[in-house]
């Protein structure tokens, strides 16, 4: 089949024919698109999206003019829309990024996270709370706490579990809030 018969049978809905016609010219628009776009992921959907085109418009094409110039339009026009919506979510990132950078002090949220974590663990039952304290602030080991408190290490380490536990179970209502 030549170009001319398989573009008048792309034109009657043929996908077979669409695929000898995709074949022979997916290469040229890959090429092209790489010459504007670095990404071999983005150059590939490039491609697709060119191709989607065509089938979608495969009926206004005339088989007996330059099918490389239509291709090319199409492909143009589509490199054209996706660098310009890539600028433009580019622009909204950045934009967005400076709003926070103005907006948001994360000294203040870590202290208010802090404070938040602290009420928390007044809330846990006193031999908890006070297990928990020596392995978060005073640093020891579930042994050395085991012996301090005279219980296994085992309990110490079912209590640490409980209150962080109880924490996990609560931080997301911190969230809530200060979203």
């Amino acid at each position: 089949m030549n170009e001319t018969e398989i573009l008048t049978e792309v034109k009657a809905g043929n996908t077979i024919a669409f695929e000898r016609l995709y074949d022979c010219y997916w290469l040229k628009v890959y090429n092209f698109a790489q010459l504007y776009i670095t990404s071999s992921f983005e150059v590939s959907e490039v491609v697709q999206d060119v191709f989607v085109k065509v089938w979608e418009s495969r009926e206004m094409f005339d088989e007996t003019k330059n099918f490389d110039g239509f291709l090319f339009i199409i492909t143009r026009n589509i490199i054209f829309n996706y660098s310009r919506r890539h600028f433009y979510e580019l622009n909204f990132k950045m934009t967005a990024l400076r709003g926070l950078e103005n907006s948001y002090d994360i000294e203040d949220e870590l202290d208010d996270l802090k404070s938040y974590i602290d009420k928390l663990i007044e809330q846990l039952p006193p031999q908890r709370r006070r297990i928990f304290k020596m392995s978060r602030e005073q640093h020891l080991t579930n042994k050395e706490i085991a012996e301090r408190c005279a219980v296994s290490e085992k309990a110490i380490e079912r209590q640490i579990t409980m209150a962080l536990k109880f924490l996990r179970d609560n931080l997301p209502m911190f969230i809530v809030f200060m979203g």
